[in-house]
């Protein structure tokens, strides 16, 4: 093993910055980072060891303990356990006699859960070793145990099994472009840097990751800002449960993000960019190298890129590596720095101080593609579609209730109703726009508008109807965001805890009125004294469900003031399990309350 993590650390220069791609290697190669590994790496990269560890522990794709040979981890995010994801699970480890992560005596598998695998449109869906596999049911998951029984190579397991679908059922302005590749990048330059810069900001265009920060202004500041290299990042980490617009965007209009990225990197004096894409989307991985490879042999990267006199521009893939905080700008800095993905103290802000501390934009997907169509075309492309203050198209990732989940591309403005009618959705009782950390919608708001000045988007789009249990819901945005807290605040590492763990005990039905005045306490310090952005909103959908569905709060309530928060009979489980007992003696009787 020395010698292949030698050849490993070669491949990628000694260079600790490569950490989270070396780390991605060893995986690859033996199955997990052991713990002499861990050390090996951190001599020959000349770090401490600690920080190689640290790595190791943060994302959740890495370990420094054996995995069964066929890692499965199921999908865990809502729509996965709307579609039936939770009876899969159990009775695939039913079948081979597992528990959580527990790795079967023969080592042939392990089988646990992951967040959102940006397959909602096509859930429950689930990784084997990294491979997505969607659309699952009893059927499928059939083959795939009977593959694992019969030890077959992943290689060798049916290619239908891995299909993903690209379920695109409105194209607008962005789904619909024709582009020449080089044909973006042209125009910039005939129109020069600076008056590229003016055009990206007359047009309006503004960061289609949430936030809408206009992108004129933050090219520009980059443009300005006096050190070098300068770098262009795209953030291609959509790990928002409920969006996985990205993956078709990234499968079938790569040249129009990469052409876009081009044009950045031509009007800030960009030198080299990077497309991060979350590891999840392992089956992009391979096109993408090969776009790159194809745009460098085509002059298009490289030295004098796209014919441009003195104009050095290329990019490289790097994978997440299964950390939802990495969406965040600076998190996502650190991870290509091959850090753990700990938000920055802002400011200074990227565009001065961003990767290797260089002035860096990041941007994502949609926000590329808009500017290379800015580019090409001016900036009436977008000022003529949407509202004054949101220019443009967005794009949705329809999924939930609807008999059409998929992709939707509208001007901004569109009705959410709208949006509900294409995609089939009936007896709707609320909306997530934007995520769990997005708007939480009830069927009262539904004329109201995908905007930024109404109700922003990053681009998920998940319909409830008057079948679920909105508690069980939000219960489990709250559990989402308990596991992805990257512990660096106190704030947000006990908060989403105990708002996880209270929502937990009132969906139960074991909570009482001060637990509903406590977690909306815990939510609104989160919401105030977090370090990140993930903190600041993982109280959201708590917050927003107490204003929205009060009466499903109140009628899970016990009609208390407070109940103990502690279940005796519940932590003694697993001595019943050890003894196998399950008889009325082996329970403590409940007290009646008054």
């Amino acid at each position: 093993m020395t010698e292949d993590l030698a050849t490993i650390v070669q491949r990628h220069g000694h260079d600790p910055k490569w950490l989270v791609e070396i780390l991605h290697d060893v995986t690859e190669a033996q199955g997990y980072v052991s713990k002499g590994a861990i050390t090996e790496l951190a001599s020959m990269l000349g770090v401490p060891r600690g920080q190689v560890e640290g790595v190791v522990g943060f994302y959740t794709f890495f370990s420094d303990e054996p995995r069964g040979a066929y890692r499965v981890l199921f999908s865990d995010g809502t729509t996965d356990r709307m579609a039936g994801s939770l009876a899969l699970l159990e009775r695939m480890r039913a079948s081979f006699g597992l528990r959580d992560d527990e790795i079967s005596r023969d080592g042939r598998i392990s089988v646990g859960t992951t967040s959102c695998t940006g397959l909602c449109d096509q859930g429950p869906a689930m990784l084997v070793n990294g491979h997505a596999i969607g659309s699952l049911d009893g059927a499928r998951l059939g083959d795939v145990m009977a593959l694992v029984r019969a030890g077959a190579a992943l290689a060798t397991w049916p290619r239908e099994l891995f299909a993903v679908r690209s379920n695109v059922h409105r194209r607008d302005l962005l789904l619909s472009a024709k582009l020449t590749p080089g044909e973006a990048v042209a125009a910039a330059a005939r129109r020069g840097r600076d008056d590229t810069l003016a055009e990206i900001s007359r047009s309006g265009l503004r960061g289609r990751g949430g936030a809408g920060f206009p992108t004129g202004a933050k090219w520009a500041a980059c443009a300005k800002a006096p050190r070098e290299p300068r770098y262009v990042v795209c953030n291609a980490d959509e790990g928002e449960p409920g969006t996985f617009k990205d993956r078709g965007l990234l499968a079938h209009h790569l040249d129009l993000v990469l052409e876009g990225m081009t044009v950045a990197a031509y009007a800030v004096g960009a030198s080299h960019g990077f497309l991060y894409v979350r590891a999840e989307y392992r089956f992009l991985f391979a096109p993408i190298e090969e776009a790159l490879a194809a745009r460098r042999a085509a002059g298009m990267l490289g030295a004098n890129a796209c014919g441009i006199h003195g104009f050095s521009f290329d990019i490289e893939l790097r994978r997440g590596a299964g950390a939802y905080v990495c969406g965040e700008e600076s998190a996502l800095l650190e991870s290509l720095e091959g850090k753990r993905g700990i938000p920055r103290n802002r400011p200074p802000f990227p565009v001065t101080h961003g990767y290797d501390q260089c002035p860096t934009i990041v941007n994502n997907v949609e926000t590329f593609m808009a500017a290379a169509l800015v580019a090409r075309d001016g900036a009436s492309v977008l000022r003529d579609l949407g509202t004054r203050t949101s220019a443009g198209t967005k794009i949705l990732s329809v999924a939930g209730d609807v008999e059409r989940p998929g992709v939707y591309e509208y001007p901004f403005g569109v009705t959410v109703r709208k949006v509900l009618e294409d995609a089939g959705a009936s007896r709707v009782q609320a909306v997530q726009v934007s995520g769990p950390a997005g708007t939480l919608l009830s069927a009262r708001e539904l004329d109201r508008t995908i905007s930024f000045e109404d109700v922003p988007s990053a681009g998920a789009f998940t319909v409830f109807d008057d079948r679920r249990d909105i508690l069980a819901i939000l219960e489990n945005h709250a559990r989402f965001f308990a596991h992805e807290s990257c512990g660096f605040c106190t704030p947000c590492r006990v908060g989403t805890t105990l708002v996880a763990r209270t929502m937990g005990r009132i969906t139960s039905g074991h909570a009482a009125r001060r637990d509903l005045v406590d977690v909306e306490r815990v939510a609104r310090v989160m919401a105030k004294t977090s370090h990140c952005g993930l903190g600041a909103m993982a109280g959201n959908p708590v917050l927003q469900g107490i204003e929205k569905f009060r009466p499903a709060f109140d009628a899970r309530l016990r009609p208390v003031e407070a109940l103990p928060t502690f279940d005796l009979d519940a932590s003694l489980e697993k001595a019943r399990d050890v003894t196998g007992r399950d008889d009325d003696d082996a329970h403590l009787a409940e007290e009646s309350t008054p």
